[in-house]
């Protein structure tokens, strides 16, 4: 499960297809040097978002996790 104190690329590389949400969401995190030490949380508050916007982009990112999980079983 992803939580918004994770390290940007510590997300992507666990879960890779998350980085679909990030850029609907006009996060271009994937190449930015700042990922390794930045948190989901840090990198959308960089960008202008909101926590609300925080807490939706984690649950998306959740729910995408557990959609691809279901498929797999």
């Amino acid at each position: 499960m992803i939580s918004k104190d994770m390290k940007l690329m510590e997300v992507i590389g666990k879960y890779p297809e998350t980085a679909k949400v990030l850029l609907e969401h006009g996060l271009h995190c994937i190449g930015c040097h700042a990922s390794a030490d930045e948190s989901l949380e840090q990198g959308c508050l960089a960008h202008g978002l909101n926590e609300e916007d925080i807490d939706k982009i984690v649950e998306e990112m959740n729910e995408l996790i557990k959609e691809k999980k279901e498929d797999s079983e």
